[in-house]
């Protein structure tokens, strides 16, 4: 049967006794299939460029259509360069330490009985994610790494880019369990997946604060949101204010098309006259659209902000600025208006540095750095696949982490719980000490 030809189901199925066997592959064999797979993105930039070529000519006509956005077909083109650096990325998350099997907690029950939670994988996991094709290869990376199977929708903005890319990764990964990556198209196959509860372990849907709404509205499944990223830098009264101009232009002008781009300025009172003129200038050279609040534009010509400007993501050359006439005042601006992705204060008062962190509520909060820091690659965590701007589970960019869990390992010898009920009850030892869960083994630290 060919892919083409196989249910929804079918592809979940697969993917489920994919998931167990995928469990007890080492770690050397998962590392090499990934490696193989950014060789197999080297040696493929003719076929993945002209399959992408394709979704960018026809998005273009969209966007001309009035129907598409700009930050969507720049979100959607790929380049040489692009490609290098997807296949850099496969190869960080091979390079990571393998989280499975990794003892995250030893306790003595008694002696003799041991108790270990050990870190597994997840199971079965389903995306969902829109425009951007590198996220396919991102999300497939690190599902292997951590030993996920992983269903993978993207766009059909994306198709022929996704399907190029989704062939690669399976060619390559022959050596891995079949059937650990499947890849669905149609609307139609979202409805199925979303009622799959038993077969699915976690959502991962990648898109607008709409879209994940829908998912959560429409699944049982557990849902790892990552929604839309309005993100602020605050120019505090302590700053300075060459290092928040610099900040600032990054946070906005590096890459405006991604959730991690700041969407707001907000600057304290006492230092806006001597900020806002040179940085709007700054900001109109590299053709940014700004608007502004009351107090912004008795300093700086520029356009009214709305009410709705403070809690829009633009994902475009724009940004709204507010003067605000205390440290609070942003605080209570950025858990207003914010989603909880990613805040920044620059000043050089570590005091109210640390007052505006404690503070914001958000899975990441920077001082001193661009917004655009908040990505798994740049901490070190191989990829993302995505940012949860929720508090369950993961918080912040989901790398390898984000995506196991754990179960717990009791070691004894022949220990029986009447033993410790009773009258005459032994009592636990509840001791935490430092070991790694191997088949077997009882530690002999205290004999």
């Amino acid at each position: 049967m060919t892919e083409q030809a196989k249910s929804t189901e079918e592809k979940v199925a697969e993917a489920g006794t994919a998931a167990l066997e995928l469990a007890n592959v080492d770690d050397g064999t998962r590392s090499a299939a990934l490696r193989n797979v950014a060789d197999a993105i080297d040696a493929n930039h003719e076929r993945i460029l002209e399959a992408n070529a394709k979704d960018v000519a026809a998005a273009e006509e969209l966007l001309e259509a009035g129907e598409y956005s700009q930050a969507l077909v720049d979100r959607l083109d790929l380049s040489a360069s692009k490609l290098d650096d997807i296949a850099e990325m496969v190869r960080s998350v091979a390079d990571q330490e393998d989280p499975l099997g990794r003892t995250l907690e030893a306790r003595r029950l008694d002696e003799d009985l041991e108790l270990y939670k050990v870190g597994v994988p997840i199971g079965v996991i389903g995306t969902v994610f829109e425009s951007r094709p590198d996220a396919l290869v991102q999300i497939a990376a690190l599902s292997l790494k951590s030993g996920n199977a992983v269903i993978l929708k993207g766009g059909s903005e994306a198709s022929h880019s996704n399907r190029v890319l989704y062939e690669l990764i399976v060619e390559a990964t022959a050596d891995v369990p079949d059937g650990w990556a499947q890849l669905i198209e149609a609307r139609e196959d979202v409805t199925t997946l979303l009622g799959m509860d038993d077969s699915v372990d976690l959502l991962m849907p990648r898109g607008s604060s709409e879209f994940v709404s829908y998912i959560q509205d429409n699944t049982s499944i557990p849902v790892l949101g990552h929604t839309e990223g309005v993100c602020h830098v605050f120019v505090d009264r302590a700053a300075d204010l060459g290092m928040a101009a610099d900040v600032a232009f990054d946070a906005k002008v590096q890459y405006p098309a991604v959730c991690n781009a700041v969407e707001t300025l907000l600057v304290h009172e006492a230092v806006a006259d001597e900020f806002l003129p040179a940085m709007v200038e700054r900001y109109r050279e590299a053709g940014v659209t700004l608007r502004g609040d009351a107090a912004t534009r008795e300093v700086v010509d520029v356009d009214p902000a709305t009410d709705a400007d403070w809690s829009t993501e633009y994902g475009d050359l724009e940004l709204s600025i507010k003067v605000v006439d205390s440290l609070a005042a942003a605080v209570d601006h950025v858990n207003a208006f914010g989603s909880k992705h990613t805040e920044s204060i620059v000043s050089e008062d570590a005091d109210r540095a640390g007052t505006f962190m404690r503070g914001v509520d958000a899975a990441s909060v920077f001082h001193n750095a661009s917004t655009r820091f908040a990505d798994g690659y740049r901490f070190g965590l191989g990829a993302e696949v995505g940012i949860s701007t929720g508090k369950i589970h993961a918080r912040g960019p989901v790398g390898l982490e984000g995506l196991t869990t754990y179960k717990y390992h009791l070691e004894g010898d022949g220990q029986l719980v009447a033993t410790y009920s009773g009258e005459n009850a032994k009592p636990y030892r509840h001791e935490e000490f430092d070991g790694a869960w191997t088949p077997g083994h009882l530690s002999d630290a205290d004999e």
